[in-house]
């Protein structure tokens, strides 16, 4: 029997979503607001599995340092991206700029360009990728950790923060379009075809026994 607790769950969520989030952000479309949001809902996440894991249960060391690893780094990349804010998103600015440049030449209304700091450099999407290693680094430790067989239960482990992952961010940039009219479908769609190419292996390794189907027939 496999264990499973209140801290490597939230480590999971935070590790998978936190991987997404780059693979969303690496496109340079979505606007810094949605980096914020997530990084910030992510990290706190990961301090809850901090906290669980340190104060509330029986510590597993990787798994509760590689929280607060994952706490520093995501913090990190938030308070970054905070800090480059002015210069923008390359992709969303110059998909504004193309679009305003249509309207002007179809209607003749000259309209300003959003302004940006050409002084200061864009923020580094590659800083979201540190959070989601170290997570995953602990993931992989609670799954060694949680009974069974080894293989199995990281397997499950691994597999199931990448698919929570996924539908947590697609759920949530999905509902971001309303913030931001006139994103592209390039980055939703990603992020729900990961979700369709995640939920075949997620079922097949629940249905490994000892999983679902014994859980069923009490065997």
């Amino acid at each position: 029997m496999i264990d499973f607790d209140a801290a490597s769950l939230l480590l999971q969520w935070a590790a998978g979503g936190l991987l997404f989030l780059w693979v969303t952000t690496r496109r340079r479309e979505v606007s810094l607001g949605y980096g914020w949001l997530m990084r910030g809902t992510y990290l706190l996440m990961a301090g809850g599995a901090a906290y669980i894991g340190i104060f509330v249960i029986e510590p597993m060391a990787v798994r509760d340092i590689a929280s607060v690893g994952v706490v520093l780094a995501s913090g990190y990349a938030l308070a970054s991206s905070i800090i480059r804010r002015k210069a923008g998103v390359s992709g969303q600015v110059a998909l504004a700029e193309s679009r305003t440049e249509r309207v002007a030449a179809m209607t003749g209304i000259e309209r300003e360009a959003a302004q940006k700091d050409t002084n200061v450099r864009e923020f580094d999407p590659r800083l979201d990728l540190i959070a989601p290693i170290i997570g995953f680094v602990g993931v992989v430790a609670a799954g060694l950790e949680a009974g069974g067989p080894a293989w199995l239960a990281v397997a499950r482990f691994v597999v199931g923060a990448m698919f929570l992952g996924a539908v947590t961010d697609a759920m949530l940039l999905g509902h971001w379009y309303l913030v931001q009219p006139g994103l592209a479908r390039g980055a939703l769609l990603e992020l729900v075809y990961w979700t369709g190419w995640l939920w075949v292996p997620e079922v097949v390794l629940l249905l490994v026994p000892v999983g679902m189907v014994s859980a069923i027939n009490g065997t």
